[in-house]
């Protein structure tokens, strides 16, 4: 399904026109108009969006979601279209670029012309990219339009993720504590975000609150592996933050003592590295396969442990789909990933430690009947913690705390 760079529809009258541009007039209970803003409509960020709009647009709201038009991977033109009828605000692509430069005054301005044609009142921003131009956008939209635009950001890692001390992580820091006077709420996914991001750039100047990703019903149905299925799988965007090459070299050691399979689920800009140092550690494709991006739940069918071990992650959305199926999982210890696990046994290894991410493959292989029942342990305290209904409701309340008192 194709979508144009912008979407037109029209939308009820939300107050009068001022220079031929739309404002919101002060309401009571304003009814949120909600577009959601994010650059890179791919992995867990994107999942998140994808389940917090639908189950909005449920509960009776007009959601839209923008985006970078020529970001994808071979899942997004088919999640894009099952959820377009569902929107009422629509999709709008634009361009966007990952690295800072002008293209992102360019993208700004798109999204202030998209919110104000579609009448928000509601910019939520996700990812660094998606926070800086929702909250920009909605300042123009206060400044030029008169507007009763608010802005929510949810940095789901992005900004966290720099070195403090490099020179990205420092404009990133600028950054953020520039655009706090812009912010109406920041919503974290766990814990360790809002953690990192009070030490890092100072507590948050507007209101701040901490809520976990949410889970559907149906990422419950337990996990049945296929009948070839490989020992391992990695289900993720490939690039070094995902510690895939420590995976490699973990499977090249665990290869010497016995045979042993591995799929590797995804796609990025390190796919290409990744498959040349499995070439170059002597795994075959016997051993290690690539076979791109898929869905979660096909991916998980294709192995019998899911091996994730990141250098860095917020609330990780495999992480938590594996623990709702039930599926076997070797972790690293980084991030929000403790508060998923916690109240459990399921152990998590260092980041970027082969040697240690090598002992607990061989421990799954030596006895899977436990890492079975850790897992299913697991699954059961994942289905009292996490679910869409109680994300998008605590969402919804935070935004009608932010209108309010706009």
């Amino acid at each position: 399904m194709a979508f144009a760079k912008e979407v037109h529809q029209p939308f009820p009258p939300v107050g009068q026109p001022s220079g031929g541009l739309a404002y919101l007039t002060p309401l009571a209970t304003p009814r949120p108009r909600i577009l959601h803003c994010l650059r890179a409509p791919v992995g867990g960020l994107f999942r998140h969006v994808l389940d917090l709009s639908a189950e909005q647009a449920a509960r009776g709201h007009a959601v839209g979601i923008l985006a970078d038009r020529e970001t994808s991977d071979a899942l997004t033109a088919s999640r894009l279209a099952k959820i377009a009828s569902k929107l009422e605000l629509g999709i709008t692509l634009i361009p966007m670029h990952r690295a800072p430069g002008l293209g992102d005054t360019a993208a700004t301005w798109s999204v202030f012309k998209a919110a104000r044609r579609l009448g928000v009142n509601v910019l939520h921003g996700h990812g660094a990219k998606g926070g800086l131009y929702a909250r920009l956008a909605a300042g123009m939209a206060r400044f030029i339009a008169a507007g009763r635009t608010t802005s929510f950001y949810t940095p789901h890692g992005g900004s966290l993720h720099y070195a403090p001390t490099s020179i990205q992580g420092r404009l990133i820091a600028a950054a953020e504590r520039g655009l706090s006077h812009l912010t109406d709420g920041l919503i974290f996914e766990s814990q360790y975000a809002a953690g990192v991001f009070a030490r890092r750039f100072g507590q948050p100047g507007c209101s701040a609150q901490t809520i976990a990703n949410g889970l559907q019903p149906a990422d419950f149905a337990p996990h049945e592996p296929h009948a070839n299925a490989a020992d391992f799988v990695f289900v993720g965007e490939l690039r070094q933050l995902k510690g895939v090459d420590v995976l490699l070299q973990a499977l090249a050691a665990l290869n010497k003592q016995q045979p042993v399979r591995a799929i590797i689920v995804g796609d990025g800009p390190d796919a290409n590295a990744f498959m040349a140092q499995a070439r170059d550690l002597g795994l075959g494709d016997d051993t290690v396969s690539f076979p791109g991006a898929r869905a979660a739940r096909e991916a998980f069918a294709m192995g019998r442990c899911l091996v994730l071990p990141s250098r860095a992650e917020s609330l990780p959305y495999v992480i938590l789909e594996a623990a709702a199926a039930g599926l076997p999982l070797i972790a690293t210890n980084v991030g929000g990933i403790p508060e998923i696990v916690k109240g459990s046994d399921t152990q998590l290894v260092p980041a970027d430690d082969a040697a240690g991410l090598h002992d607990a493959m061989l421990a799954f292989l030596s006895d899977p009947k436990s890492a079975k029942h850790r897992a299913e342990a697991l699954r059961s305290i994942v289905h009292s913690r996490f679910s869409v209904e109680t994300m998008a409701r605590d969402v919804l309340k935070f935004y009608a705390s932010a209108l309010s008192r706009r």
